[in-house]
């Protein structure tokens, strides 16, 4: 057990364990709500909307943590008021927004030389330069979000899944949906560090992913998209360190090896469990 034990002799990696295990659960909780809604692309674009908030933060010397939250919600916010009422399409809004937003980013980085060097953790995820600051911080900001979906669960869940109940029971919708736009955004700000705005639309979709062929039903289903977003964390933090590769791929890549256990083993809809099944 040494081999297990060693790499937290190190503050560092017990700060960045315990970083990669809160953004592993968070992710996958949010992430929940993000498979069965079909919004994979949200997650994709949400992350990459965030690099003018960081481009601008770092040119007037400021947290970048408050500019990609900033940047997150401007773009949240655009997509919810464009898309309300059928104006246009949710997927159009979110199109429009996030090549926008990644252009201006893009725009902004190119023009100084140096925010290719300074800015590619934002890029590729440094979990082990996490402070104890970075993890107060992640912490209440993770905390905050799972209070909100679990205080709306039953509003998220009607909304989800039956639009004519929750039309009848004149719920709204509208600020509903713009309330996880705004969880998404806080998400993946709070996994900047972690893993990086280029893979953190994976750690939102992945755990859930897996959950969805593991349970039938949806409390069962957070359950497991937690424990996997914990577990692929946790696993992928020691394999960065012995491997010494970048910690926001390793933990992607565990999250995406137990996703394809779950695609092949899942009990009823694992690929070879059916053919099993069929062959029996």
């Amino acid at each position: 057990m040494s081999w297990l034990l060693e790499p937290f002799s190190y503050g560092f990696m017990q700060r960045g364990f315990a970083a990669a295990v809160i953004v592993g659960v968070l992710c996958a909780v949010i992430g929940v709500y993000i498979v069965l809604r079909g919004m994979a692309f949200m997650g994709d674009a949400m992350a990459h909307a965030i690099l003018p908030g960081v481009a601008i933060a770092y040119l007037l010397k400021g947290s970048l943590l408050i500019g990609a939250l900033i940047a997150s919600l401007v773009v949240a916010g655009g997509i919810t008021l464009f898309s309300r009422k059928g104006s246009i399409k949710e997927d159009t809004a979110i199109g429009i927004f996030f090549a926008a937003a990644l252009s201006l980013g893009i725009a902004i980085i190119s023009g100084v030389r140096s925010y290719a060097v300074d800015l590619s953790h934002i890029l590729f995820g440094n979990v082990l330069s996490v402070s104890s600051m970075d993890l107060v911080v992640t912490t209440i900001l993770a905390v905050s979000v799972v209070t909100v979906i679990l205080v709306l669960y039953k509003p998220f869940l009607v909304v989800s899944f039956d639009p004519v109940l929750a039309a009848t029971l004149r719920m709204p919708a509208e600020s509903l949906r713009g309330i996880l736009l705004v969880l998404i955004a806080l998400t993946v700000v709070i996994s900047m560090q972690t893993v990086g705005v280029g893979l953190v639309a994976a750690m939102l979709v992945t755990p859930a992913a897996a959950a969805y062929l593991l349970a039938r039903r949806l409390p069962v289903m957070f359950l497991i998209s937690a424990a996997i977003g914990a577990f692929s964390g946790a696993g992928g933090l020691l394999a960065s360190y012995y491997l010494n590769i970048a910690s926001g791929s390793a933990i992607v890549l565990f999250a995406t090896f137990i996703f394809l256990l779950a695609y092949l083993f899942a009990p009823q809809k694992g690929v070879l469990t059916r053919l099993r099944g069929r062959s029996v």
